[in-house]
């Protein structure tokens, strides 16, 4: 009777100790589960190289894969903000080939213009990370056709830009985003973790999963869903840009086909495209909205 006792005393100690850590698990069971993906894509990659070069990848392969990888990197962490939000942002290629090509023609061999090209990519971005979150919360279009025709706009001015490869990075910048002499490029992942452990833990982040959650319940507890989607949208375009960045200094140049494989004849084409598919979802929204209203 005593040891059932002792046991039965026991049993809620034990609860209790396991519960924080059950909690962890849920809360963090999407970067668990990204770590997994993570780990076995690495298996699949070793194994592959192995099979086909019979010997592991060496400094330069890894150098070069991380390299490669930042631009899609910084557009999944832009994308996966809009994506707690229930949102979708498709922009992202066109605000990377827009930043690319900015990048290529206005960077040179300076600190001062690197750091100031730099800013001023970043928050051409976020502009048009602004543009799609007003048309999206504000002008409560639907997200998916709105993206798809900023792509094209934002898409026709990068070839308006750049409409062919050329332009030229400063060796300098390519050793501080791209260096290719050592897989360097893992600090900004790194640095990138560290900013998502922080944006959680900040009123934005809360704001954003708890949208992500319930959008309703979140507005009945204060908070403001119109910016924090907006500010969602936002991020995402200054991590595009970020990305473009990225995209240059790995390719040393500008290339907006290296995204979508544009011809300098389908600018016009490009961009037009997206503006009148931008006037065709806001007329239907308002369409839609007058037949709401007389209904």
């Amino acid at each position: 009777m005593p040891s059932e006792a002792l046991a039965g005393s026991l049993a809620p100690a034990v609860k209790a100790r396991r519960r924080p850590l059950a909690h962890l698990l849920t809360q963090n069971a999407p970067v668990l589960l990204s770590l997994l993906m993570l780990a076995v894509s690495l298996f699949l990659y070793l194994a592959i190289f192995l099979a086909t070069q019979h010997h592991l990848p060496g400094g330069f392969e890894i150098t070069t894969t991380v390299n490669n990888t930042m631009p899609l990197a910084a557009a999944a962490a832009g994308q996966s903000l809009v994506v707690l939000t229930r949102g979708i942002d498709l922009s992202v290629g066109g605000i990377i080939d827009m930043s690319n090509a900015i990048a290529a023609v206005t960077l040179q061999d300076s600190a001062g213009s690197m750091i100031l090209a730099t800013i001023m990519i970043l928050l051409i971005g976020a502009s048009a990370g602004l543009v799609n979150g007003l048309l999206v919360a504000v002008g409560r279009l639907q997200p998916i056709l709105v993206t798809l025709a900023t792509l094209s706009i934002y898409q026709g001015i990068a070839i308006r830009i750049l409409p062919q490869p050329g332009g030229s990075i400063p060796q300098s910048y390519t050793a501080i985003l791209a260096n290719p002499n050592g897989p360097w490029s893992l600090v900004y992942v790194v640095l990138l973790c560290a900013l998502w452990w922080a944006f959680r833990r900040s009123g934005l982040g809360v704001a954003i999963l708890a949208i992500g959650n319930d959008p309703m319940a979140a507005s009945s507890n204060g908070i403001n869903v119109l910016r924090a989607r907006i500010m969602a949208y936002v991020l995402a375009g200054i991590l595009a840009a970020a990305g473009g960045l990225f995209l240059a200094a790995s390719a040393t140049g500008g290339d907006v086909n290296l995204l979508f494989f544009a011809h300098v004849n389908q600018l016009y084409e490009s961009f037009f495209e997206g503006v009148f598919l931008l006037i065709a979802v806001i007329a239907a929204s308002g369409i839609g909205y007058l037949a709401r209203r007389r209904a």
